[in-house]
């Protein structure tokens, strides 16, 4: 499985020279919150702050203090051959020795409010400061300060123990069943920030999952929804509707998931409420938690990617929703401590 992290770290182990782009603060409507970033080379490019012409100003202007000369086109970039040798140029040590240097966005100068953008640049770092408008073709409305800096292994040390440390911290989507549904659900998810994993019974259908899905063969696969972490998400989609039941039930007898869903028909679901109440002790309170079918009837549409795209941006709301009342739970009972 390949994780962000490790992308992250082979990102900077094989690029070179890289600059830092970091959206150092945002006023009004903007792409990227604060604290996105991006990193670039003089030939590839790691992570957004949000496109467009912002984007490729600040693509420029790192490629600029990495060597490149200035693009007569945002986004433009220098002929290939000089790509090549600038990449060979900064070959050796991965990063340059830079001073030492911290910069938030308050060590930033003063910057009067205008429309015009407005760069600052020292030998390791540069400011840009840019009005979403008309004057560089993005209608946002808002306006983003950018940093920019070289870095060095210090700084390439701090990125990765942070990319660690936001993974470490990700929501988990657990996956049973591995069929048509699976196999699309596990490829939407995928491209989220949580971490998926898929379990089966059956070792050929975990096979061709996208790399940074995890998978796990068990012929218990409910066992695996007791050692979950709080704030999972379920979805079950197996091969057989008595193990769909076996593994809803274990879920909805925790009190603190995100999301149990199961994928079926109203017959389905309402069969299995019948055999839940009945012969495994659940209770109504713990049924109404049960979303079935997964990803909504608004959409009457059966294939495989349509129901995994929806079912995906139902898990994510529900993720969503689930981390901001626990952190305003938090809150409510540091506040009540404090009080």
């Amino acid at each position: 499985m390949n994780s962000k992290a490790q992308s992250l770290k082979a990102f900077l182990g094989n690029a070179g020279r890289v600059a830092l782009v970091e959206v150092a603060g945002t006023k009004g409507s903007t792409p990227r919150e604060k604290g996105a970033f991006m990193l670039v080379s003089q030939a590839s490019i790691f992570g957004t702050i949000g496109g467009g012409q912002l984007e490729y100003m600040a693509i420029d202007k790192a490629r600029q203090m990495l060597g490149s000369s200035p693009s007569p086109l945002w986004g433009g970039s220098v002929s290939r051959r000089r790509e090549a040798a600038l990449a060979k140029r900064g070959g050796g040590a991965a990063f340059p020795e830079l001073p030492p240097r911290t910069t938030s966005s308050s060590d930033l100068p003063h910057k009067r409010e205008g429309k015009e953008t407005r760069i600052e640049v020292d030998e390791v770092c540069a400011t840009l400061d840019v009005p979403l408008g008309p004057e560089i073709g993005q209608c946002c409305g808002g306006r983003v300060e950018v940093l920019i800096r070289l870095v060095d292994s210090p700084l390439a040390a701090e990125l990765i123990a942070a990319a660690e440390t936001e993974e470490a911290e990700l929501p988990y989507i657990y996956i049973f069943g591995g069929g048509h549904v699976g196999q699309a659900l596990a490829s939407s998810v995928a491209l989220l920030p949580v971490h998926a994993v898929v379990i089966e019974t059956r070792a050929e259908a975990l096979e061709g999952m996208p790399e940074t899905v995890e998978t796990r063969l068990t012929p218990i696969p409910e066992a695996m929804v007791r050692d979950a972490p709080a704030g999972s998400a379920f979805a079950i989609l197996t091969h057989d509707h008595a193990l769909d039941f076996l593994i809803v039930a274990e879920a909805l007898k925790r009190d603190d998931t995100a999301y149990v869903g199961m994928i079926g028909s109203k017959t389905k679901k309402a069969t299995f409420k019948n055999w839940f109440l009945k012969s495994a002790d659940g209770s109504e309170a713990e049924f109404a938690r049960l979303v079935s079918p997964i990803g909504g009837d608004a959409v009457r549409d059966k294939r495989p990617p349509v129901i995994a795209a929806l079912a995906a941006a139902e898990i994510m709301t529900a993720l969503v929703g689930y981390a901001a009342a626990s952190t305003a739970n938090q809150a409510s009972r540091r506040k009540a401590m404090a009080g």
